[in-house]
């Protein structure tokens, strides 16, 4: 199977992800108001990105042998399935239309929260899970923000 470590690795990577690219596309586009999105979602994945080297620093690393952690390592690129949780694939300083750049973001949360709630099944301890939930709650509403703002 795949390590707690991994998993938390994989989160870190989405929010690593995630904070750049807001980061860079709100210094990339014009309109004042999603500058301000863009960079109050890249600050609140920097949070998350925190929290989830902090916890790795207090998951004690489990004893796996090669072969089954590499079947760990395909068992979980498999859960994940097609999601790219990355957003590099994407230019969004390149892409002039507004909705455009909040569809692609709205994909990266969603998949994000799909990632994070197969992760809670793992979680060992209530306030690792409690945080894990507030992340997701987070998350959600990045969802319903960029829908929102979507839809204006």
């Amino acid at each position: 199977m795949f390590t707690m470590s991994e998993v938390i690795e994989f989160a870190i990577r989405i929010e690593e992800n995630g904070e750049k690219v807001y980061r860079d596309a709100s210094e990339k586009v014009s309109d004042p108001s999603l500058v301000s999105l863009l960079q109050r979602l890249a600050d609140e994945e920097s949070e998350h990105l925190r929290w989830f080297s902090d916890l790795k620093g207090t998951v004690k690393e489990e004893r796996v042998n090669s072969q089954v952690g590499e079947m760990g390592q395909s068992l979980l690129l498999e859960i994940v399935g097609d999601q790219t949780f990355s957003l590099k694939e994407w230019d969004l300083s390149r892409i002039v239309d507004l909705k455009e750049v909040l569809k692609i973001a709205l994909g990266f949360e969603k998949d994000t929260v799909i990632f994070y709630e197969m992760m809670g099944s793992f979680a060992q301890e209530d306030a690792a899970l409690a945080k894990l939930d507030q992340i997701i709650q987070e998350e959600n509403r990045h969802i319903k923000v960029l829908s929102e703002f979507l839809h204006k």
